[in-house]
């Protein structure tokens, strides 16, 4: 499988880490992109019409975007490869999926948040920023922060929920590190270094 890459993309480390945890990371083809809102970069449009990462393409030419689709796809891979009907990061239908799943939307909601507020500093002009939106975005960074600490998964659960949180949480050290998220908040502090010490994690550590 080729996946179309960026070094910095919480999502990409989201779809490498699960590659790392099931095996196949060494199976993927990295390819090179420069995704960028305004700029589109159209070697990832060939295979997501959006122009976003991740962007996957399987041997067989099928295409997959985004990060949520392409993680199942692993998993699923993983499955298969191994004859067996067990999943490994997505539970089956019931309680534990739709807890995974549902992690898994919150840390991805809280990253789509911060990304706002990342290209309203980053690429809008100065005299055309608007502060009350940069300050909702950061309310809603803030509450996915305390709907994580109210809901953190187990010592030793790694699925799709866990990872997404920890890729999150490690992008918003790379990407806002005067946040303090920390502060008022050391249960899911040590949750979360614990978790980054998963070999996983820090083969997948994100760099400008």
């Amino acid at each position: 499988m080729s996946l179309y890459w960026g070094s910095a993309s919480p999502f990409v480390r989201k779809v490498m880490v699960c590659a790392h945890e099931l095996g196949l990371a060494g199976r993927i083809d990295i390819r090179d992109s420069a995704a960028n809102p305004i700029q589109r970069d159209t070697r990832i449009q060939a295979v997501n019409p959006l122009a976003k990462i991740p962007a996957a393409e399987t041997s067989d030419g099928t295409a997959l975007y985004d990060s949520r689709v392409i993680c199942e796809y692993l998993d699923h891979l993983a499955a298969e490869e191994q004859e067996t009907a067990v999943s490994r990061l997505f539970p089956p239908a019931g309680p534990a999926r739709w807890l995974a799943l549902r992690r898994q939307a919150l840390a991805d909601g809280l990253l789509d948040a911060a990304l706002l507020i990342r290209y309203e500093k980053l690429l809008r002009p100065d005299e055309l920023r608007w502060t009350e939106w940069t300050d909702k975005q950061g309310e809603k960074v803030s509450d996915a922060l305390d709907a994580m600490l109210a809901d953190i998964s187990g010592p030793g659960t790694v699925d799709i929920g866990s990872i997404s949180s920890a890729c999150a949480l490690g992008w918003l050290d790379f990407r806002f590190p005067d946040l303090d998220w920390r502060n008022g908040r050391q249960a899911l502090a040590d949750w979360h270094a614990a978790f980054e010490d998963r070999s996983s994690m820090l083969a997948t550590r994100p760099r400008a």
